[in-house]
């Protein structure tokens, strides 16, 4: 059988810091542990399972905690091990820190073509009350740098919800981030996550946090600037430019095949998703005795497969196209979910035909009863 075609994703876990609202496999920068991690990292990517890499993408963490030489050396190893296009998109989370902007021409030469930058806010009071290390003029600082090292493709990450911010300290930061001229925009209200600081401070006192009707008001925010400003709302936490789509997000909203390589990483290969351990040493040890990594795995199959590439497709602003879905997973969506469509159809958050099912404006605000509904359906 030939090797399918997917989406790689490598996890390099280090940060410079931690922020109180992060739940990701991460840890603070540890020489000795990054170094044996990226061993390990190494020792796992020469014995995954084989496939075609569509895209490659450095998540984290803080992947520009390593040199750019040592993700050049593994950009390297995925093109050899898994026949990665010269032209693939390769993406590279990255903190706009002060040495972010010296990092980027070597990069760029190392082979990576799509910047992914966590600013989360323009606004000084909300970068400090994120636990952000960074200013504004290090965010002008990175973008320049990295058009002068030849970067085309910039993306900015942004949250919304974070205590202290109101409607106006929003509108100005997406109003920033359009202004620096970026090809992509991530937009995420911000989740309490359990065992963080955030959570701890929740707890304590749940006022200091947005409202789900402030949340609601900064999302449409969102989508009324940005779609002003030209760019696509193409998923629901996601804007671009017209032709600058995530590619590597793309595979994950289709439904399609991902490898995920490092400690917590996810795949989805031959109907099977499986997780990695977040347990550091355990990862690190199995990857370099050669063992089985641990983890979770489940086979999806029947109507939990449908039901999730359903709620996949939906975040989507194309949605589920119904005869593609008939081909590919033998279930007719207007006869099987029948009911479901119905009734969000009679509740205005749902669009509805025999070729397609789609989210509606007001379907977007509450995407996630919506997916939930062909989940439990």
């Amino acid at each position: 059988m030939d090797a399918p075609s997917a989406g790689v994703y490598v996890h390099l876990p280090f940060c410079p810091y931690i922020c109180p609202y992060c739940d990701f496999a991460k840890w603070a920068w540890d020489g000795p542990r990054a170094a044996e991690y990226l061993n390990a990292l190494r020792a796992e990517l020469a014995g995954a399972p084989p496939v075609r890499a569509r895209t490659l993408f450095f998540g984290g963490g803080t992947p520009t905690t390593y040199a750019p030489a040592v993700i050049g050396s593994l950009i390297d190893r995925v093109r050899t091990r898994f026949a990665l296009p010269s032209d693939a998109e390769i993406t590279a989370e990255a903190n706009p820190d002060p040495g972010l902007a010296g990092q980027l021409e070597a990069l760029r030469d190392a082979g990576v073509n799509r910047l992914s930058i966590g600013v989360q806010s323009f606004e000084p009071a909300e970068l400090r009350v994120l636990g952000r290390r960074h200013t504004v003029a290090d965010v002008a600082g990175a973008v320049h740098a990295a058009r002068a090292a030849g970067f085309t493709n910039l993306s900015v990450d942004l949250i919304f919800g974070a205590p202290g911010q109101t409607e106006a300290s929003w509108a100005a930061s997406l109003d920033a981030a359009v202004g620096l001229g970026v090809e992509h925009v991530s937009c995420y209200g911000l989740t309490i996550e359990e065992g963080t600081p955030y959570a701890t401070w929740f707890a304590r006192d749940p006022a200091a946090f947005a409202s789900e009707s402030r949340e609601a008001a900064m999302y449409a925010l969102a989508i009324e600037r940005l779609r002003a400003a030209g760019f696509e709302h193409y998923e629901i936490s996601n804007w671009a430019r017209p032709g600058f789509r995530s590619q590597h997000n793309a595979i994950y909203w289709a439904n399609d095949s991902y490898l995920g390589l490092g400690v917590g990483a996810a795949s989805y290969l031959g109907g099977v998703r499986s997780t990695h351990t977040r347990d550091l040493d355990a990862y690190s040890q199995a990857a370099l005795g050669g063992d089985p990594i641990p983890g979770e795995s489940e086979r999806l199959e029947g109507p939990k497969q449908a039901g999730e590439a359903i709620m996949l497709a939906l975040r989507t602003a194309e949605g589920v196209d119904v005869d593609a879905f008939r081909e590919r997973y033998g279930i007719d969506i207007n006869e099987r979910y029948r009911e479901v469509v119905d009734d969000l159809v009679a509740a205005g958050v749902l669009s509805a035909d025999a070729t397609q099912l789609r989210l509606t404006e007001r379907g977007r605000f509450v995407a996630n009863d919506v997916c939930g509904a062909f989940l439990a359906g």
